[in-house]
């Protein structure tokens, strides 16, 4: 990665400029942020990986998108947003030296709170991109719901 110099974008996140590239990554101690075709994994301060988009050839589900209902979008949402709180909860748990049984509770329930959103949102992809697939008689729909249940159940 070129030499860069560090900012903030006023929210809290942190701008990031090395030669033409500009990536602004999330305040979140770690993750893969897929910013206009540059991805970045990101681990704790650490920058670990940098891969363009311009290097690699978009997949075939990169285009695809879903209109969700306002309700809909709202219930995820809010799914994330609570178990967003549980993983910084967790965290601040290990940085304060808890017992580890107690946050392995805790991971416990982030667990089953990650898998609410899973079967949530898989029955909603099933019950509407993948019906409408079906009617619409493309049937590699049905191959690429089979890869993806063997996905989840790594």
């Amino acid at each position: 990665m070129t030499p860069a110099s560090k900012h903030s974008d006023g929210r809290g996140n942190k701008l990031i400029l090395g030669g033409v590239n500009h990536f602004i990554l999330a305040k979140y101690p770690w993750g893969v942020y897929n910013f206009h075709k540059i991805i970045i994994v990101k681990f704790g301060d650490r920058i670990t990986k940098e891969v363009t988009g311009m290097e690699k050839e978009q997949c075939c589900h990169c285009a695809r998108t879903k209109e969700r209902s306002s309700e809909e979008y709202k219930k995820l949402i809010n799914r994330l947003s609570r178990i967003e709180g549980q993983i910084r909860g967790i965290r601040r748990m290990v940085e304060e030296s808890a017992y580890c049984t107690d946050i392995l509770v805790q991971s416990a329930a982030v667990t089953a709170a990650m898998n609410a959103f899973n079967k949530e949102l898989l029955s909603n992809h099933i019950r509407t991109c993948v019906a409408e697939d079906i009617r619409s008689g493309k049937d590699e729909t049905i191959d690429e719901l089979v890869d993806l249940i063997g996905k989840m159940m790594k």
